[in-house]
Formats: structure tokens, sequence, C-alpha cells
């Protein structure tokens, strides 16, 4: 149901930004009622750079299907960014990308 996080990452002046697009359904209380489907949705996701946590978000099911994020942290080229979620059913993703 859910796939790999999809993960661009660029440093320019010291500051990479992360673009990255989670494939998931994340399906609504209501639409899943309407698909009769159960209610699955992100809950939680890290970003992570050589074991530290740059981002961290709790998220609800208001996301839309296959959430996309953007967010900045101070690094370089090279860097690891490992991103992480788990779904309210308990489905995990593990990504990986590398800043250029």
């Amino acid at each position: 149901m859910a796939g790999k996080t999809r993960i661009k990452a660029k440093e320019k002046d010291g500051v990479v930004t992360v673009m990255a697009l989670a494939k998931h359904p994340m399906h609504s209380s209501i639409e899943a009622k309407k698909l009769k489907v159960k209610q699955n949705f992100i809950t939680h996701l890290t970003a992570q750079v050589d074991g530290k946590i740059v981002y961290e978000i709790s998220s609800s099911q208001f996301f839309s299907k296959d959430p996309f994020l953007k967010f900045k942290y101070k690094g370089k080229k090279g860097d690891k960014i490992t991103i992480k979620w788990v779904d309210i059913l308990g489905g995990t993703n593990s990504s990986d990308g590398i800043a250029k």
C-alpha cells in the first residue's frame, strides 16, 4: 500500500534544502468510510543526518495523498539524509538520500 519516499537534497552556502515525496494513500476517516477501507495515514515522520534529527513532525489525517515535504537544515554536500515514517496501522518506511 505505502511505498518509498523520494528524496532530493541540494546544498547552497551551508544550508541543505530537502524536498521529499512520501508515497502513501493517507486515507482520512471520511475517505476510508467511502472507500470501505481502513483509516490509514502517516502519524510520525523524522529526518536524520548522521543519526541526528534535523526535522520531525507528528501529523494527522489532514495531509494529502502522497504528502510533499520541504525543509532546510545547516549541512554540507554528501550528507546522508534518512527519512523514516510510521502510519496509524503500524506500517513503516525508511528511505535515504544524499545532499548534492
